[in-house]
């Protein structure tokens, strides 16, 4: 078990043989066996594993089948796993039907679905076919049986198979090669759920669509015989409209239907709702929970089709309202819930929500978002569990700038083991963009836990599966371990989060040097496994019933992670080359010894050269990803922060800045006495840098929150630019405080040559004024920020919001605008709170530029 925890699996092998001479036990045995299928699977060679490992592995099986000392069905599986990894899918298929097979009992049909996988892969379609048959005959609700039944069919027909004339069709049975043969079967299937008393089964309902989308994809004129797919979608909503998988079974099904007949269809669908007596607001309500769902059903289905995107401004805010009155009454069958427990109309709140973004979407009007925010605060206090509310939430906040509600948001929904990975980038994303820096620093620790903890747990079910024998999950638990190390996530928020530590710690409470030695940073080495990187991001978390051309496509998903590790190499590229300018600040001075020009201080500053050179290369093609970004709809993945880094020049301001380092490396080689031009070219650069944050800083001005028209506008934008300056002044003063470290030295020595020499006409050097210059012109610009800073929060704490007038356009009850109200109330504080964080960072930075002087 201890070789098992650090994966020596020859060592295990050797243990396992041990034991079992010492105490003949089948587990220790087979233990021994698996762990040589470890070693296949672990090998670096392949043949490796196909002549050695598996064969060896074959050979230890069958001596004990042959010795009839197969006890467990653990061993059967062991064996079985081992051919099919040998690709003997013969030999497997003739183990699991024979006597062995028998043993296959632990699951609901584990030998047949065995034998299934072994005829997929040995193209045996006839046997496919016939099992499928057999199958669906028992058990005439399990879906994956008639997915093979219809491909093995269709594979039939393409082969032109026929049965032979005398004696069976194959060993499993009768083999259907025709569609007419589908078609009969797939309606007596449908007829004998039709006369049972009990309720029918969706199963024959579904496959009945589906023949008829596979006799479409071939042009096969026998759809006609199963029926017209409205009728039949009419049908099944009629037998499971009161079932929330009605609208996921129907949507797989809609493009059968033209668009002619979409608004018939859901007119036909309204026919079979019974909903009570118009009231005075116009709207019949259901009268129990099961007209409610099937209400609910037409909703989701009309969105699906386009119906409710194609409704004009006015149309909207009527769907709005009906949708509102509807979530409203269906409240009153929830009283009893319990907190955990969601309301019956829940749906109805989130697809206002969704109504409100398409309106925002579309005209611009931020009223719209935030009459969102004040629905979606208003169903989290029915429904306190509802996580869609909450994910819904947490990214109409990000959107707005504001990230303090987002920490409470994301620990209420209680995220589990592999979601920190799977949905842990909504919050990271937006983490260290905002300028809440001890909540960001708290979201990452939070991810992070979970992957350093993963890598002892993993071993933890590893064992576990030795000890009872559940071989099959030992290659899929390490699988899984491999995928979370590989983690795009996991690099992202390690790196994050390194920088984040850098930008708030580093020549604030320790040095730049202490900060990156306590990191354990090596900018030589680059830990991110870019080849084999992993997106495990669950990009589907949340609901959506958009039509199919709406929807996150695979280009969208592509290019999304395109953006993701282009900005992934830029920050981990920053990080390195801050880690080698630490360095850089504590070689030895090179002039004093060649030795240390051989290896400390040249191979320091070829570090740094090469990272600046990929750190271009990188930018470049960034310029051109975000060129060509195409727009994802709201619900799909956030953007990046590189388009904001780019457009606001703060990625080509931290490169100037630390090329600027390497410069001053050639002057401190040089001398002061024979570096004239290189002096000017420093000084320009010094020049240049403040130019370049004074550039920054003036895209940060405007107002983040104001009132115009008593509207309520936002400007996010300026926020995340702001944090950009934030972080590009601390690359700076970093850069800055080398300088220092290697002018003194050269000052110093000038003073002496100047005391020996008894001569003080001589001029200053370039550099040097150059220096004390833009230390002070940094020390105005840092000062320029504050002031804005100071502004803004001045104007925030202002703004009453208690003036707007709410609900302009859309009737909202008194309820509803407090809701809205506390929404904008939080998207304000959290506002403030950010710019508190980023004058408090600013004015440490504004003491450590003044020990600077020299």
């Amino acid at each position: 078990m201890a070789y098992a925890r650090v994966g020596e699996y020859k060592k295990m092998q050797q243990a396992g043989m041990a034991l079992y001479k010492t105490v003949p036990k089948n587990p220790y045995y087979f233990w021994s066996v698996m762990s040589l299928v470890m070693q296949a699977i672990s090998a670096q060679d392949e043949k490796l594993a196909q002549t050695m490992f598996l064969p060896l592995a074959e050979r230890m099986v069958e001596k004990m089948v042959k010795e009839e000392k197969i006890e467990a069905e653990a061993e059967v599986q062991l064996y079985f796993m081992i051919l099919e990894r040998l690709g003997k899918c013969v030999e497997a298929l003739d183990m699991v039907r024979g006597p062995l097979g028998e043993k296959l009992t632990s699951e609901l049909r584990s030998r047949e679905n065995k034998c299934m996988m072994m005829y997929q892969r040995l193209q045996l379609w006839p046997e496919c076919n016939a099992l499928s048959y057999k199958l669906l005959l028992k058990n005439p609700d399990d879906w994956q049986f008639y997915l093979s039944y219809f491909d093995s069919l269709f594979h039939l027909m393409d082969m032109s198979w026929s049965p032979p004339n005398e004696g069976k069709h194959c060993v499993e049975g009768p083999v259907q090669t025709t569609v007419a043969e589908a078609v009969k079967f797939v309606v007596d299937r449908m007829e004998e759920e039709d006369k049972k008393e009990s309720r029918p089964l969706r199963g024959p309902y579904m496959a009945c669509l589906e023949l008829i989308h596979r006799l479409r994809q071939r042009g096969c004129p026998d759809e006609q015989e199963l029926g017209d797919p409205l009728e039949l979608m009419l049908q099944f909503f009629g037998k499971f409209g009161d079932k929330p998988c009605c609208i996921t079974d129907l949507k797989i099904y809609l493009h059968l239907l033209p668009p002619e007949q979409h608004t018939q269809f859901k007119n036909r669908l309204g026919e079979l709702v019974p909903l009570g007596e118009v009231g005075e607001d116009g709207f019949g309500f259901p009268g129990d929970t099961k007209a409610l769902q099937r209400h609910l059903c037409v909703c989701q289905l009309s969105r699906v089709l386009g119906l409710q995107h194609a409704l004009d401004t006015e149309g909207k805010l009527c769907l709005i309202t009906e949708l509102k009155a509807h979530y409203h009454y269906g409240l009153q069958f929830g009283k009893s819930c319990l907190k955990t427990e969601l309301q019956f109309s829940d749906t109805y709140c989130l697809m206002v929500a969704h109504v409100y973004i398409d309106l925002w979407t579309e005209t611009g009007d931020e009223n719209m978002l935030w009459q969102c925010l004040g629905v979606l605060e208003e169903g989290l206090s029915f429904s306190p569990s509802n996580a869609q509310f909450k994910l819904l939430l947490l990214l109409l906040f990000c959107r707005l700038g504001a990230f303090q509600p987002v920490v409470d948001l994301y620990s209420s929904l209680d995220a589990k083991h592999v979601q920190h990975d799977t949905i842990g980038y909504l919050l990271t994303r937006y983490a260290g963009s905002l300028g809440q820096f001890a909540a960001a620093s708290q979201s990452y620790n939070f991810s992070l836990r979970f992957f350093h903890s993963n890598q002892k747990d993993t071993s933890e079910y590893i064992i576990q599966a030795y000890k009872y024998g559940a071989f099959e999950k030992i290659p899929e638990f390490i699988a899984f371990r491999t995928r979370l190390n590989q983690s795009l996530h996991f690099a992202q928020v390690r790196t994050e989060r390194m920088l984040l530590d850098l930008y708030t710690e580093a020549d604030i409470t320790s040095s730049l040097e202490e900060s990156v030695k306590a990191m354990g940073l090596c900018p030589e080495e680059d830990d991110i496994p870019w080849d084999n990187m992993r997106d495990n991001r669950d990009l589907t978390v949340l609901f959506s019933w958009d039509p199919k051309d709406r929807e996150l496509t695979e280009e969208h998903r592509r290019l999304s992670l395109q953006e993701e590790l282009v900005w992934l190499k830029v920050r981990s590229l920053t990080l390195r080359l801050l880690a080698s300018l630490a360095l850089l600040g504590h070689a030895p001075s090179s002039r004093n010894s060649d030795k240390a020009n051989e290896n400390g201080v040249s191979a320091k500053s070829s570090t740094l050269q090469t990272l600046l050179s990929q750190l271009d290369l990188t930018l470049q093609t960034a310029a051109q990803i975000t060129e060509k970004q195409t727009q994802c709809s709201f619900l799909g993945p956030p953007s990046s922060r590189l388009a904001t880094a780019l457009s606001s020049g703060s990625c080509h301001c931290q490169a100037s800045a630390l090329r600027l380092s390497l410069t001053l490396q050639e002057l401190e080689a040089t001398g002061l006495d024979d570096s004239s031009e290189l002096q000017t070219q420093i000084c320009n650069s010094f020049k240049s840098l403040t130019g370049q944050l004074q550039e920054l800083l003036s895209r940060c001005k405007g107002e983040m929150l104001e009132m115009k028209d008593s509207r309520l506008m936002t400007q996010p934008s300026l926020l995340e630019t702001l944090v950009f300056f934030v972080e590009t002044v601390c690359v700076v003063l970093w850069v800055a405080s080398y300088s220092a470290s290697v002018l003194r030295p050269l000052k110093s020595s000038l003073q002496k040559k100047k005391k020996k020499k008894k001569d003080s006409s001589t001029a200053m050097p370039v550099v040097l004024s150059g220096f004390q210059e833009w230390t002070g012109s940094l020390q105005g610009v840092v000062t320029q920020a504050l002031d804005h800073v100071k502004g803004q929060e001045a104007s925030l704490t202002a703004l009453k919001l208690a003036a707007l007038t709410l609900g302009v356009g859309q009737a909202q009850t008194q309820e509803e605008c407090g809701f809205t109200r506390a929404a904008m109330d939080k998207v304000q504080n959290s506002y403030l709170g950010s710019l508190q964080e980023l004058g408090d960072l600013l004015r440490k930075r504004a003491d450590s530029l003044k020990s600077l002087k020299f």
